[in-house]
Formats: C-alpha cells, structure tokens, sequence
C-alpha cells in the first residue's frame, strides 16, 4: 500500500493549474462530443489519444477522464431536447426525460441530470479510491496460474454479457486475442503474423486499431446509414421560474433513487462488460417498481432522469476497479485508457500501485476535480447545448474522420499506421454487420499480450499436467466460475436477469 506522502503528492499533482486546465477542456469536450448523438465520449477519446502523446502523463490521462466524464451527462442533452440519446445509455433517461421538456421543464430535467450524474459519478469515483489498492495488494499474491483464470473468467464474463451470442462474443474474443499474437513473440522473440511487413515486428499498434474500431467504423456506419429525415420535434428553452430550477427540496427528494441508482451502476461497473446501458435501464426499472404516486413515470417524472443518470454515471469510476486493481479493463473506456498508458511507457495492472502509486493517486484526484468541473461547466452551459446538438452531420463526420488520419499519422510516424486504422475499421464495419461484439475483440486484444505471458508461464510450473491444477485451489475456484458463467450466459441467464 502506497504511504500517505506518496498519496497526498499524487493529489497535489492533480490540483495544478496546468492540469486543471486540460481538465476543464477534457470536461467541456466530453458534453460537447455526447451532446451530438452519432458521436460520444468514446469515440472522441480515441481520436484524442495520439494527441496526448506529447503531454505528461497525468495531464493526458486526466484529460482523457474529463472527456469521459463529460460526455456521461452530455449524452441527456439530446435525450432530453429532442428525443434523440447522444449516448446509448441515456435511452433511459429520454424516457422521462422527453416528456418533461414537453410539458416546458427542459432546463429542470437537465439539471436534474447534471446533479444525478455528479452524484453518482463521485459515489463511484469514492468506492474505487477505497477498493482499488487493496484488489491491487491481493492481485499481486496471485501467480501466473490464477492470473490465467482470472482472465479466462473474465472473458467468459464478458462474452457472455456483451452481445447477443455467447458463441460470437468467444469467437471475438478469440481473433482478439489472435491480432495480439502479430509481432515477436515476448517468450522467444520470433516474428509471427508480420507477412513481410516489418513495421508489425511490434505488433499492431493500440492506437491504430482502436481509433480504426471505434471511431473510423462508428462514423462509416453513420454515413452509410445516413437517412433524409425531418427535423425533430424540438423544445423552447425560456420557460420562467420553478420550472427552470431544481431546489434543494426536489433534489432531496430523490435521494432515494439517486443513492440506488449510484449503488447499481458501481456493483455492475465494477463486473466487466455490463456496461453503462444495462445500469442506467435496470436502475429505471427499480425507481419506476419502487415508487408509488405523483407523476407517472415515462410522463415526465423526474425521479426516472435522477435514477438512470445517477446509475450510468457511476458505472465510469466502476470501471476502473477491475483495471487498476487486477490489470482487467471493465468497459471500451478503461480499455483505451490502457492505450493511453502504454504510449506513455506505462505497462497497467496492479504493480501500478508500486511503481506508479504517485500518478495513480493524481488520477484520482483529476477524477474528482473532473466531477466538480462537469458540475459548473454543465450549470453555464445548459442554453449552448440547444444548438449544439443542431450541427449537420456534413460537417461533423468530416472533421472527425480528418482528426482519425492526422492523429494516427503523428502517434505512428508515417502511412503504414493510416492503413492499419482503415484495416481495422473495416473490420469491425463487418463484425458488426454479423452480430459480433466489438467491445470483446478490442478488450482481448488490450489483454493478449498479457495473457499469452500468463499461458506460457502457468503451461511451465503445471508441467503441462492438467491434474497440477489441484495444487491450485484459487485457479480452480476461478474456471469452475468460467464453465458455470459459460452454461447459465449461454442458455439465456443474461435475458433473465435483465427483465
């Protein structure tokens, strides 16, 4: 465990000006990019990787947290005003959402989002400052042979829950794992997989393939699916008094679903691969099946924006348990923040904590100045986002897809970067077509690297006896919960325990 000095100098490099800076930019980039739907915190956060290469560590990473962190609320902005999630999870909160700015509460509903939103997001935030090191000091006793397990369930895990096949999301685990054997191998150091090309002695680079999966298929997708609708129905901002306030009163009032909804979204955030989506709708459910009187929920009842914004936000901080504590990432988010580690020579998991204890303890410190900052920057910004929200899409996907080119030119140094980019894309443009999961391709391929270390490691100390497995109760315990989460998740426990 990391001693007090080390902790409060890791805070006190976080609340610098030159940090704040960047977070207040990450912060107000984040509502912006989740604000406009097609586009979202993480798409942007893949763009904005290669050009955090330059920067000190935690300035990169923490301006990385804020454009996460800021694209959380602003992905209410739209669901709010036109009935149009910026984000996936905020599907939820347009429920109530919609309604409530029909009846002319627009600014009160996204205010209520703003506030539900911090206050999940720090709840999380705080439960990951108090667990993570302490998962990381146990992650550190386990040998090779559990490490291995614990990642076989953690894919089983996430195969199983994102998607709708068990049987696809293993198969994107698998060529996941299989990109990340291109290059030398870490055991013998002989080329594999480089067919001639000498820059993937390396392996394929992070960047390259995930600002191709993410952000160059996400905004080919978007073209290629592009329809000449109307405009949306859309709301006046200018409603006078009460309505566009929420006072202590009302907010207190939610206390209730607020605090179940953070409750939510940090238990399911902290198993990796739910999601944001999963918390925010199972978090509306409970609010909605829990409460009796007033207004209906699905009418504009603001008790169904506190629950689902409270529980997607805190699902970000959540995340980041796994990946700290045992080198796991528990979303695509985490999963690019180990890309942002590694431009920066920084290998994650939990001797993060002995070697890197001072700027993990600045991350958290940037993650809660981040939550303070989305509070104020959303408070001065509500009347913005009317028009925002309004940008022709012939103008954003351009500038986008120019930001993917540029930045994965300069992070790789030349052309060769650019092509794995668009081979990426198109790869995932085709898992995508046929109901594979992305998400499980890039988290496997994040972790092969690790894993394949883990195998060859746990392969020699077992003799390449299955039966030396017994001498291991832990690893066992581990890959008996693999098989039982493999059967229930492959017979549809997953649908079960989402109605």
């Amino acid at each position: 465990m990391p001693d007090l000095a080390t902790i409060l100098a890791g805070f006190g490099d976080a609340f610098t000006l030159v940090n704040l800076a960047f977070v207040l930019v990450g912060v107000a980039t984040g509502q912006v990019v989740g604000a406009i739907p097609g586009i979202g915190p993480i798409m942007a956060m893949a763009i904005a990787i290669p050009f955090t290469f330059a920067l000190d560590p935690l300035v990169a990473i923490s301006f990385l947290v804020g454009i996460n962190k800021g694209g959380l609320f602003g992905g209410a902005i739209p669901a709010i005003l036109i009935n149009t999630p910026g984000t996936p999870d905020a599907a939820a909160t347009a429920l109530d959402g919609y309604p409530l700015a029909r009846k002319g509460q627009p600014v009160k509903a996204m205010k209520m989002a703003l506030y539900a939103s911090v206050t999940g997001d720090t709840a999380s935030d705080l439960v990951l400052i108090t667990l993570a090191a302490p998962l990381a000091v146990l992650a550190l006793k386990m040998g090779p042979v559990e490490i291995l397990a614990l990642m076989i369930f953690a894919f089983s895990i996430i195969a199983g829950l994102v998607g709708d096949s068990l049987v696809k999301g293993l198969i994107a685990a698998i060529l996941g794992l299989l990109l990340a054997t291109v290059g030398l191998d870490p055991e013998h150091g002989t080329p594999r997989f480089y067919f001639g090309w000498f820059e993937l002695f390396d392996g394929a680079n992070l960047v390259s393939v995930a600002i191709g999966m993410l952000a160059v298929a996400e905004i080919f997708r978007r073209i290629a699916g592009a329809r000449r609708a109307g405009p949306q129905p859309t709301v006046e901002m200018g409603a006078p008094g009460a309505a566009r306030r929420v006072g202590w009163a009302e907010y207190w009032g939610c206390r209730g679903v607020i605090a179940r909804g953070a409750a939510i979204g940090t238990v399911l955030g902290a198993i990796p691969g739910i999601g944001s989506t999963a918390a925010a709708f199972m978090s509306y459910a409970s609010a909605r099946k829990g409460d009796a009187g007033g207004v209906p929920f699905g009418e504009g009842n603001i008790k169904g924006i506190a629950a689902t914004e409270s529980a997607n936000s805190a699902v970000m901080g959540a995340n980041l348990i796994p990946l700290l504590g045992i080198g796991i990432p528990g979303s695509i988010g985490a999963a690019l923040l180990i890309s942002a580690f590694k431009i920066h020579g920084i290998q994650p998991g939990p001797l993060l904590f002995e070697t890197q204890a001072r700027l993990i303890y600045g991350l958290f410190g940037a993650m809660l100045m981040a939550n303070l900052s989305n509070l104020l920057i959303g408070q001065v910004s509500l009347r913005l986002w009317s028009r925002v929200i309004r940008a022709p899409e012939s103008v954003i996907f351009p500038t986008a897809l120019i930001f993917c080119f540029v930045g994965v030119y300069l992070s790789t140094g030349g052309l060769f970067g650019v092509g794995l980019m668009l081979a990426a894309a198109a790869l995932s443009y085709v898992m995508t077509a046929f109901g594979f999961p992305v998400v499980v391709f890039i988290i496997a391929f994040f972790l092969g690297e690790g894993f394949e270390r883990s195998l060859s490691q746990s392969l020699v100390i077992l003799d390449g006896n299955p039966l030396n497995l017994l001498h291991f109760p832990v690893a066992l315990g581990l890959l008996a919960l693999a098989a039982a989460s493999a059967v229930w998740l492959g017979r549809g426990g997953r649908k079960a325990a989402t109605t």
